[in-house]
């Protein structure tokens, strides 16, 4: 661009947020004997900044410098739009407040926009259409990466570092010996932010207070700045290696799988292991199937060929994307990044609608990707939308499960009595159970098989149903097991006659309603006291709610050091009892007269 000068210039929003007409004065590319900024533009920067968003910041900040520069030369000028109008107003109509009143004040519109510049030309306004420096050149945010570098970590007064190797395989190291300054991590941020205006390849893809969100061509950047973070910050993503599928070495069965039997696919792995760069291959991996193939991306940062469309959840909500891909019905779908709630329904609804897919979830365990979906859709649902998860970790398959649903007795059960719907987790490529999803009264289960811990889980959840079967009967229960169809029974000494019943009647009804062999046991022989632990109550429609900070725990009640019941607290640290049972009421009645109530661990 050759050396300009003009008497009067009115800048845009563009050459005021990115910086440009400061820099251009300063390096005499630009001469002007007065600038004029529209006084919309003022209160529109103003309203940004107290937005917390990015671009108020960096356009307050070169109208700072601005002023500096030029002093009494600058001024602001041009209609003030109302409190209603800023509200509501865009850049756009920023920009052509800008040229109304270049064209009102015989001065020259500067602008970094080619179709501004062609607008104001056509309406008869001088123009001149500015290159930022950012576009003539490589960003600065490039070149802190080389070509082994994942990531690049700037914060102000802080030294860059960068991770540098491969997906699970890499190094955290110092990028120079300085800390950057604000003042360089805002023109970084300046040059980021601007890009989508010169850049095809680039756009913001979240704008919010104190966070922003573009993607540049390969780099994912995550900008963040007080008060949502303690100072400026720049995280910079970009892709090292893109792999095809045939990178991972599969094996032939999971090469059918994958190509012909999974339509429920769970990408499962730690942050850092190479997740979306599977997921990217296995959509490539599709396509070049002639499979119709679309991802679901928040934000969109997968590097694909453009047969494959690229919908960003961040611009679209689930309902949108939800319509759009049914009435388009691609025959594969990835989901990448996973994270709440409307996610997972958003992943049920499509699979539930026969669309495949592969959707990315953050995991450090395999089996901990299913268990993400308990509590968000029913035990029997989940076989219908994931039959298969694949582990990735350092870069590579690690492990691959599948998903089956059956009716049998679950592991570590004897009477046929107890058949129920179970959820099998087996490793794909052995074939070995590893694990047992269940409804086990009203909780659901993840069971491990062929460990300690299986029998562990299974004895803790039969004692604690076997109790609340006895409080039919009594007001007080603790159950041991003693095998895998043995269990002792503890109830206080002067129930006991009305649970064996006339001629044994009641106990036989309830050892084949459990499925197990009981031996009845008076409680004083077993109960001695343990030690008060601290509790709240509360009354919560037809139960009464004890809360402790003891999960998992076996506590006994006393009523005036008289004993009332045993229980095992929730994952919570909650006893919850009806009001309608025996012992409810005599809680409520010791409760109604001041009574002194204790909670105490069970030894």
């Amino acid at each position: 661009m050759k050396p300009v000068h003009t008497e009067k210039m009115v800048p845009d929003s563009s050459v005021i947020i990115e910086g440009v007409l400061s820099r251009k004065i300063k390096a005499n590319a630009i001469s002007v004997g007065e600038v004029i900024v529209p006084e919309g533009l003022v209160l529109f920067l103003e309203q940004e900044a107290a937005r917390e968003k990015a671009a108020g910041y960096l356009g307050l900040d070169e109208l700072k410098r601005l002023r500096d520069m030029l002093g009494d030369n600058m001024k602001i000028s041009g209609r003030r739009p109302s409190s209603l109008e800023i509200s509501k107003i865009s850049f756009d109509d920023i920009d052509s407040f800008a040229r109304q009143l270049a064209f009102d004040e015989n001065a020259v519109f500067v602008t970094v926009s080619k179709s501004k510049h062609t607008a104001a030309e056509a309406t008869g306004v001088k123009s001149i259409l500015v290159v930022p420096e950012g576009v003539e050149r490589k960003l600065k945010i490039e070149s802190f990466f080389d070509a082994a570098t994942m990531s690049v970590h700037l914060k102000e007064d802080v030294i860059p570092y960068a991770k540098r190797g491969m997906p699970g395989k890499w190094d955290f190291v110092a990028l120079g010996s300085k800390p950057i300054l604000q003042e360089e991590i805002k023109e970084i941020s300046r040059e980021i932010i601007e890009s989508p205006k010169e850049r095809i390849d680039s756009f913001i893809e979240i704008e919010r207070a104190g966070s922003t969100i573009v993607q540049m061509g390969h780099y994912r950047i995550v900008i963040t700045r007080p008060p949502f973070s303690d100072g400026w910050e720049i995280t910079a993503v970009k892709p090292i290696k893109q792999l095809n599928i045939n990178d991972y070495n599969l094996s032939p069965e999971l090469s059918q799988r994958i190509d012909r039997e999974a339509t429920g696919i769970l990408i499962a792995g730690a942050p850092g292991n190479g997740k979306t760069t599977f997921a990217s291959s296995l959509a490539e991996y599709y396509a070049a199937q002639n499979k119709t193939v679309k991802t679901i991306e928040a934000p969109r940062d997968m590097i694909l060929s453009p047969s494959i469309t690229q919908y960003s959840i961040s611009h679209g909500d689930a309902q949108e994307v939800h319509d759009i891909l049914l009435l388009s019905r691609p025959d594969y779908c990835v989901f990448d990044e996973m994270r709440n709630t409307k996610d997972f329904a958003l992943y049920i609804d499509l699979r539930l609608a026969g669309i495949g897919l592969a959707g990315v979830v953050h995991a450090t365990n395999p089996v901990d990707a299913i268990q993400r979906f308990i509590g968000r859709a029913e035990l029997g649902v989940i076989p219908q939308v994931i039959d298969t998860v694949i582990f990735i970790k350092d870069g590579a398959i690690g492990k691959v499960l599948s998903i089956k649903m059956t009716v049998k007795v679950p592991s570590g059960m004897t009477e046929a009595d107890l058949a129920r719907p179970v959820v099998e987790v087996r490793d794909f490529e052995s074939k070995q159970l590893e694990y047992e999803m269940y409804s086990y009264g009203e909780e659901t289960v993840v069971v491990p098989i062929g460990s300690e811990k299986k029998t562990s889980a299974v004895h803790s959840l039969a004692t604690r149903q076997i109790e609340n079967a006895f409080m039919e009967y009594t007001s007080a229960a603790q159950a041991e097991m003693i095998s895998e169809n043995k269990v002792r029974v503890y109830v206080p000494e002067r129930d006991m006659a009305r649970i064996i019943g006339k001629e044994g009647k009641t106990i036989s009804e309830i050892e084949r309603r459990l499925g197990l062999n009981i031996q009845l046991e008076p409680m004083k022989s077993a109960r001695p006291e343990g030690k008060p632990i601290t509790f709240t109550v509360k009354e919560r429609g037809n139960y009464i709610l004890l809360f402790t900070n003891r999960a998992g725990a076996s506590v006994d009640a006393f009523v005036e050091d008289s004993f009332l019941f045993t229980s095992t607290t929730s994952k919570k640290g909650e006893i919850k009892i009806s009001k309608k049972g025996p012992i409810g009421s005599s809680l409520l009645k010791a409760m109604d007269l001041g009574k002194k109530v204790e909670l105490k661990m069970s030894e």
